[in-house]
Formats: C-alpha cells, sequence, structure tokens
C-alpha cells in the first residue's frame, strides 16, 4: 500500500505531496521534513529505498526532483521504482520535456496524472 507520495526538489522545497494515509498536518510537516533531510543527504551510490518508521521509502532522482513514495515493507520496492518510472514518463509525454516550473504552475495536472497512473496503471 502507498501511504503518501512527495516530489522535492534538490534544495528541499516541496513541489506535490499526495497523503493516502490520515496524518495530521502536524505530522505530515514532520515527515517531510524527516525525509527530506534523509533523502536529500543520500549519496548517490546508495540503493533507492530507505528504512523509516516501519514502512519503507522508494525514491528517484529525475534532474532536480527527488520522486519519493512510502509503501509497507512487505511491498515490491521495483515494483514502486516502475511506477514512479512510469509517472515521469506520462509527464514527460504530457508537459514535453517536463520539468519543476511544469510541476509548480500545473499542479492540478500532476496532480489527476499521479491518480490516473496510480490507479490505472
Amino acid at each position: 500500500m502507498i501511504h503518501f507520495v512527495l516530489l522535492i526538489s534538490r534544495q528541499g522545497k516541496v513541489r506535490l505531496t499526495k497523503w493516502y494515509s490520515p496524518y495530521s498536518q502536524k505530522e505530515r510537516s514532520k515527515v517531510i521534513r524527516e525525509l527530506s533531510g534523509i533523502v536529500l543527504n543520500r549519496g548517490p551510490k546508495l540503493c533507492n529505498f530507505v528504512e523509516w518508521r516501519g514502512h519503507r521509502v522508494v525514491y528517484r532522482r529525475y534532474a532536480g526532483l527527488y520522486f519519493c513514495m512510502c509503501i509497507d515493507e512487505a511491498d515490491n520496492e521495483l515494483e514502486v521504482l516502475d511506477i514512479i518510472h512510469h509517472f515521469v514518463e506520462i509527464l514527460d509525454r504530457y508537459f514535453g520535456s517536463v520539468c519543476e516550473l511544469d510541476l509548480i504552475f500545473n499542479f492540478h495536472k500532476v496532480h489527476i496524472t499521479l491518480h490516473l497512473d496510480l490507479y490505472l496503471g
């Protein structure tokens, strides 16, 4: 099960969030702060999976953005990496060559694309 999706820039700015599990606003801020610190400080040669609070965070960097998904420990990490890659391919086809500004100014379209990718993909 996917608990949440985060898109974070290299500077630590959140560009997109989608929560599938109940978190209060205070918890969400804490989660974003924690995971930003963990993911942004990992070396490029390390694997793209992080154990975190009894869950597993799968992330992938594309250009200046980190695409992160929090899943259960029993879920398949490689499948989640494939979901992330598929989502980025869809965004590339839709926006031409997707960039951070496309996500900022068209976040509604990105949310819809994410929703469709997760449920139909």
